[in-house]
């Protein structure tokens, strides 16, 4: 899988996912930390002419340096919910197949320490090129869970005790009447068409933002960002046992 652009390469480098590196010759102080990286962890770089990196990237904005990225071990539902320190905090990911948006979200969901994200194989933004780029780099620490069906997979995290909370615009109730201290999956559908009949139905409720303005919805991931950041809000105020 080929990342590209100076954030995304670094912080896979850092995280030990890179596997080679490909870095313009044109001098930048921002490409000799990305060497500098790659040596300390022994990680191949060639040096390559723009000419070369434009066409590995399919001409994307990579900023002089792309990187191949191995494979994350695979994850379960399971897996994410056994590994998270404290009430889980997942992501659910319901058809959503615009990378800035994968990307973008992926960053939020990093800033605000969600324990992992579950992305459905079909439909969906691939996590590479233009989602690890709009990522900045989150992708390389993300625990990703990837299935087969997201309303078998909402099944799953209600059997684990998590609550899943699906947004929906439509909703009887807002994010601010839901506990978030809770082991808790969010779950997004894509924009404008929302989240599918069968995963919607299957949410244990369903939640809003408040829209004060003229206009009727947020983008996907300004939609995660205020949601995420309730939860992490609610979760900082919560009363210490013995406090």
């Amino acid at each position: 899988m080929i990342i590209y652009g100076i954030n995304p390469v670094r912080e896979a480098l850092r995280a030990g996912r890179a596997t080679a590196v490909g870095v313009s010759r044109r001098a930048d102080p921002r490409l000799d930390e990305i060497l500098r990286l790659a040596a300390s962890r022994r990680v191949p770089v060639e040096r390559l002419d723009a000419a070369d990196l434009d066409r590995a990237t399919d001409g994307a904005a990579h900023q002089g340096v792309m990187a191949e990225l191995a494979r994350a071990p695979e994850q379960t539902v399971r897996d994410l919910v056994a590994a998270a320190a404290g009430p889980p905090l997942l992501v659910v990911l319901d058809g959503i197949e615009d990378p800035q948006n994968l990307g973008a979200i992926l960053r939020v969901a990093d800033a605000a320490g969600v324990h992992g994200l579950v992305r459905q194989a079909r439909h969906a933004a691939p996590l590479a090129g233009a989602a690890a780029k709009a990522s900045a780099g989150a992708v390389a620490h993300a625990r990703v869970a990837t299935v087969v069906n997201v309303a078998r997979a909402v099944e799953e995290l209600k059997a684990l005790q998590v609550w899943t909370i699906g947004l929906a615009s439509d909703a009887p109730r807002t994010l601010y009447d839901v506990d978030f201290t809770l082991p808790t999956a969010v779950v997004l559908g894509a924009e404008g068409t929302g989240l599918r009949r069968l995963v919607r139905e299957r949410c244990d409720l369903l939640a809003a933002i408040p829209m004060g303005g003229h206009v009727d919805s947020l983008n996907v991931a300004a939609a995660a960002a205020v949601v995420l950041f309730e939860a992490v809000r609610q979760r900082l105020c919560r009363p210490r046992v013995g406090g």
